[in-house]
């Protein structure tokens, strides 16, 4: 399916949570908080891969979604079946309209 406009893509925000085992212990998995976010994903070019990098660590992409109250850097995204790390949360800087994501794909175990 074919989806015209900015935030044409589709993104799920994941949050760490701490699992309980059958047999006793705690595990931590990633599980969904916000699926279905339209976001608009765009992976960076040299330059601002370079810049990005400087700035923020390893950065891969720049992801925008309409702005949701909550979203922290210690979240990771869900694309097209692949993880990235959330770097940093860049909010709008006139209104509370949207967030910039920047982001690395793959995940730690941290």
């Amino acid at each position: 399916m074919r989806r015209a406009g900015k935030y044409r893509h589709r993104i799920t925000l994941r949050v760490k949570e701490t699992v309980r085992l059958p047999l006793g212990g705690d595990r931590i998995e990633w599980v969904d908080w916000k699926p279905e976010v339209p976001a608009e994903v765009v992976p960076l070019s040299g330059r601002e891969f370079t810049a990005a990098t400087a700035e923020h660590g390893q950065v891969t992409a720049r992801m925008e979604i309409p702005y949701i109250p909550g979203v922290v850097n210690t979240m990771s995204v869900l694309f097209d079946g692949q993880p990235y790390a959330i770097r940093a949360v860049l909010p709008d800087p006139t209104a509370r309209q949207h967030l910039t994501l920047m982001v690395d794909a793959g995940l730690s175990d941290d």
